[in-house]
């Protein structure tokens, strides 16, 4: 079980502010990457370039449905649906961190990941859910 509170890159907040992302209308994905390539937080590290990522031969889509996208009195909030990644035709990769990123962004730029806390491994026909949480992914980030 990934912890529950997304750790946000450091460019995450420039990005919005600078339009490179539109929540409320940008398809997002998750990136899987395992224990020995982790992400780091510092703004050099915005695209998805950055990452080593592991092989998705055998994954089903990583694409995250938006259940919400809304503003309240200025704070902003982002809620995520939950992505079922399953095997298929063989084990997918060790990963430990899953990466939220922009599918639609120039760069493919990273928004944050959850943390496993050690490599999992799906096995061919074995289903993983990534249960977003159910409150805002992203809130108030100004």
């Amino acid at each position: 079980m990934p912890s529950s509170t997304l750790t946000k890159f450091n460019a995450t907040v420039a990005n919005l502010a600078n339009g490179k992302h539109n929540l409320a209308a940008n398809q997002l994905a998750y990136a899987l990457t395992n224990a020995a390539n982790p992400p780091v937080a510092s703004a050099a590290n915005a695209a998805l370039s950055t990452l080593t990522q592991i092989a998705y031969t055998n994954c089903s889509s990583r694409n995250v449905a938006t259940t919400s996208s809304t503003q309240t009195s200025g704070n902003y909030s982002l809620i995520l649906g939950d992505v079922t990644l399953t095997a298929s035709g063989g084990a997918i990769a060790p990963f430990r961190y899953a990466i939220l990123y922009n599918t639609v962004a120039t760069g493919y730029e990273m928004i944050g990941w959850l943390d496993y806390g050690a490599d999992v491994t799906i096995a061919d026909s074995e289903s993983l859910l990534i249960d977003a949480p159910a409150t805002a992914l992203l809130s108030s980030v100004y």
